[in-house]
């Protein structure tokens, strides 16, 4: 397992910036035997971390870097700092553009990766959860697949919220926070911003619409957040896109990330179920 450290300049971010690399391209032949992963292409996982975290949160916290070799997986992972991976109104804050579209395009240029859609996946964990979501469905051509655990889909909560909210407690951050990352807090649940306004629009319009898998432990304090969402997904997609929502007993911690990270690989890339 080769593990690389790759820090270049992002248009989209206007600096340069970092990410983390796990590439499965140096086992000996006798471990791939009987492993029909490696009789396919290389698929790519871009995955991302979520709220205060960093880069290097899934190689530290998780399995990612067993399963990359189980799966023949590329992953990718990058600092979204605090952004909820949204564009946002000011200079060197595009982290949409930055996860969705720039760092696809270098990677797959600078390592020779697959430019297939059902070759490319990306998931997250709460605020990487959405961010996942919300990348996957602003560039379904790019993305066959997402996954999302214990995801942060705080759209409604934050809908309508002023600066006197901020005695109030909504997730852990701010008026001023909210408002810099989601934009106008008053139409936030109207635009595109709102995962559920991305399904509506991705179906009016009849373009792909990646494969989901959804998981949050029932402990969780976002566990309603993610039940609403699901229930979301199936009435309004229907037969539209291939969905799976799973709960366990669990709270927001590597426990239950761990438990679900290798179902929703084999969810996504199986094609079958998890």
């Amino acid at each position: 397992m080769a593990i690389l450290t790759v820090n270049y300049y992002s248009s989209a971010l206007s600096r340069f910036t970092e990410f983390v690399m796990m590439l499965p391209n140096d086992f000996p032949p006798e471990m791939m035997v009987g492993n029909p992963h490696y009789q396919r292409p290389m698929k790519t996982l871009y995955l991302l971390h979520g709220y205060s975290g960093a880069r290097m949160d899934w190689l530290s916290g998780s399995l990612i870097s067993n399963l990359s070799g189980d799966f023949n997986l590329a992953v990718v992972c990058p600092s979204g700092e605090n952004s909820f991976y949204l564009n946002g109104e000011e200079s060197g804050s595009a982290y949409q553009t930055f996860v969705g579209e720039e760092l696809p395009a270098y990677s797959r240029k600078t390592f020779s990766l697959s430019d297939r859609r059902e070759d490319t996946l990306i998931g997250g964990l709460s605020m990487g959860g959405f961010g996942a979501i919300h990348t996957a469905f602003a560039y379904p051509e790019t993305f066959g697949g997402a996954f999302g655990l214990s995801n942060a889909l705080i759209v409604h909560d934050i809908a309508g919220m002023k600066k006197e909210d901020d005695a109030r407690t909504v997730v852990m951050a701010n008026y001023a926070y909210y408002r810099r990352v989601f934009g106008d807090l008053e139409t936030v649940e109207e635009r595109e911003s709102n995962p559920e306004v991305q399904l509506k629009k991705l179906l009016s319009d009849g373009r792909p619409i990646p494969d989901l898998y959804l998981a949050c432990g029932t402990e969780d304090a976002l566990i309603e957040h993610n039940r609403a969402f699901a229930a979301f997904v199936r009435e309004t997609g229907k037969d539209a896109l291939r969905m799976k929502y799973e709960e366990a007993a669990g709270i927001h911690d590597w426990k239950f990330w761990n438990l679900k990270l290798e179902t929703a690989l084999r969810f996504l890339i199986s094609g079958g179920e998890a």
